[in-house]
């Protein structure tokens, strides 16, 4: 049988993430002595952990055929709420109260907070039709100026063991951030391949009009989707948080690109309809030892943003070509 570009290419289509994480792990691992070895793997996945938090709700917008580019701020917004309710409280001078809060009351307060901020995203979506791309980058703007009010500009610093264990601590051999992010993905696989919403997803992205006309509510799937990303970027600012002991007012800061590179790198289509939570962390691993890797071979940050902008530009390229094809 004789092979041609017609047999193998639909091969290098299904595999083409794991193909390039095989090639990037094998070209610094010839570069860096340091990459192959069990701490810096360990280091690396808790790394992604937080793109894999946010990818997983991006990936759920982009299917939509939607973007969410608020993510970084709202991370910073939901860790900055965490931080300042764990250690000052709410104190109510006029009423000579004090609302305490529990590690884990402030760690739901954060997650809602970034759900409400999602909330909100979708709503003006849907409610004014406005593109998502405007409704986003005017979130982006607001999310990052209420942190800078609430911490006055100051880190939020000294959180307490108990807050920090979720950031790096450790459980049966595997960081605590490697264990959470993974439960999230497998319960947004199951969301996705499973349930009566995660076809809706699928089918709005595919053709928003045909899902109309199938019964769809399309409003409230899409607020439902952003709610989603917004709480699941309130986790990833958690985990920055508790990994740092401190919720620092620019954190956040262009997590929103790595996290769209993740999901086009894992072959989800910027069109919508078309792609897969798993593919996206495929995606978030590449950026990841991309990332390390840079580090490790002692490139300049200024260079780090130049490669992984051509990266974000060679994936989208090859998804645009895939989808003529």
């Amino acid at each position: 049988m004789q092979l041609t570009a017609t047999t193998y290419r639909p091969f290098l289509t299904r595999f083409q993430s794991l193909i390039a994480l095989f090639v990037l792990c094998l070209g610094i691992s010839l570069l860096s002595d340091k990459f192959l070895t069990v701490a810096n793997f360990w280091n690396v996945l808790r790394q992604i952990s937080v793109n894999v938090c946010i990818s997983t709700g991006m990936t759920l917008v982009v299917l939509t055929a939607g973007i969410d580019l608020s993510v970084g701020s709202v991370l910073a917004l939901s860790g900055a709420i965490t931080a300042g309710l764990l250690r000052n409280g709410i104190p109510v001078p006029s009423a000579n109260l004090f609302i305490g809060f529990t590690v884990l009351g402030a760690m739901l307060a954060g997650i809602l907070t970034g759900s409400v901020l999602g909330w909100f995203n979708g709503w003006a979506i849907t409610r004014f039709k406005l593109p998502p791309f405007v409704a986003t980058l005017a979130m982006l703007t607001i999310a990052r100026g209420l942190t800078m009010l609430w911490t006055e500009g100051f880190p939020i610093t000294g959180l307490g063991d108990s807050f920090t264990f979720l950031g790096t601590g450790w459980f049966l051999g595997v960081p605590v951030p490697v264990w959470l992010s993974g439960m999230l993905v497998a319960i947004a696989v199951l969301v996705t391949n499973k349930t009566r919403l995660g076809r809706y997803i699928y089918a709005i992205g595919g053709s928003e009009s045909a899902a109309r006309l199938s019964g769809v509510n399309i409003d409230k799937i899409k607020i439902v989707v952003y709610t989603l990303a917004g709480g699941l970027a309130g986790v990833g600012g958690l985990l920055v948080t508790s990994r740092l002991d401190s919720a620092q007012p620019n954190a956040g800061t262009s997590y929103e690109l790595d996290s769209i590179a993740a999901v086009v790198i894992g072959g989800t289509s910027l069109s919508g309809g078309r792609g897969s939570i798993l593919g996206t962390v495929q995606g978030a691993i590449i950026i990841g030892v991309l990332n390390n890797g840079l580090v490790l071979l002692n490139v300049s940050p200024f260079w780090q943003q130049v490669v992984k902008g051509f990266v974000i530009l060679l994936a989208v390229i090859i998804d645009k070509r895939t989808e003529k094809e």
